[in-house]
């Protein structure tokens, strides 16, 4: 098998329809996975499963029901998980002065807790694709916002990466024992919804291209790759690592 095969696989992503999660399950499913996406807007979900051939399972992950709603979908045609990707995840800006005490609750339920639950709810599945010579991954999305202070204010969704990434770190320390790697990828940034109010404007692009050292916005396969890279054979020996795929952001300060 090559060092970077994931070819096989069972991959969850959530919020797979669109953004950097849609590049992660589209890597995966170019490179043979058989991959389940996730999102809220059913409709949105199964276009993007039928483009680049997944499975689409709607689900709001930022309730109980939402998770459980997932985990059975994938349990019902699956006997094991080898790759979790925590993907799905929301921002809130406002000024200091004006930032609302439900922007903390949203995306706390959102980027940390819905993670930390569907991890939780999948680690029978998790478990059963385990080895020692091959783990299961689960890969978390945090971002550069959770390593630096970020120019926007964006209080809570800073503080919440944040805490996906620690998250990460613990997980890790505690599912070693099972054959669990847990890693986070923290992107600078790409094409998503999130930065679509900086990408869409021809200047406001040009001036976020130009904060990257390396002088250009991320692409799906700079995405893709590190993702598939923690989830084959060469990323097999990594657990509580944070990856920053920001072109050099994190690095210069």
């Amino acid at each position: 098998m090559s060092l970077f095969s994931v070819q096989g696989k069972k991959v969850v992503v959530t919020g797979g329809s669109r953004g950097i999660g849609r590049m992660i399950a589209e890597g995966f499913a170019a490179a043979g996975a058989t991959v389940y996406i996730s999102s809220r807007k059913a409709a949105e979900v199964e276009k993007t499963a039928a483009e680049i051939g997944c499975v689409a399972v709607p689900a709001d992950l930022s309730t109980p029901d939402g998770v459980a709603a997932l985990v059975e979908a994938v349990s019902a045609r699956e006997e094991r998980l080898d790759v979790l990707v925590n993907n799905a995840g929301a921002t809130w800006g406002a000024p200091l002065e004006e930032y609302p005490e439900h922007a903390f609750d949203k995306l706390w339920d959102i980027n940390v807790k819905g993670v930390f639950y569907l991890t939780q709810r999948f680690l029978p599945l998790l478990r059963a694709g385990a080895s020692a010579e091959d783990p299961a991954r689960v890969i978390n999305i945090g971002s550069v916002d959770g390593i630096r202070v970020p120019a926007l204010e964006t209080y809570a969704y800073s503080t919440t990466k944040a805490a996906v990434h620690m998250l990460t770190r613990h997980l890790a320390h505690r599912l070693v024992r099972d054959a669990i790697t847990v890693n986070a990828i923290a992107p600078g940034p790409f094409e998503s919804k999130m930065m679509a109010f900086a990408l869409d404007d021809p200047d406001m692009r040009r001036a976020v291209a130009s904060s990257v050292p390396m002088g250009r916005i991320g692409t799906p396969e700079d995405m893709a790759g590190t993702a598939i890279y923690l989830a084959s054979r060469a990323g097999a020996y990594l657990t509580g690592v944070v990856i920053p795929v920001d072109g050099g952001m994190t690095a210069h300060g």
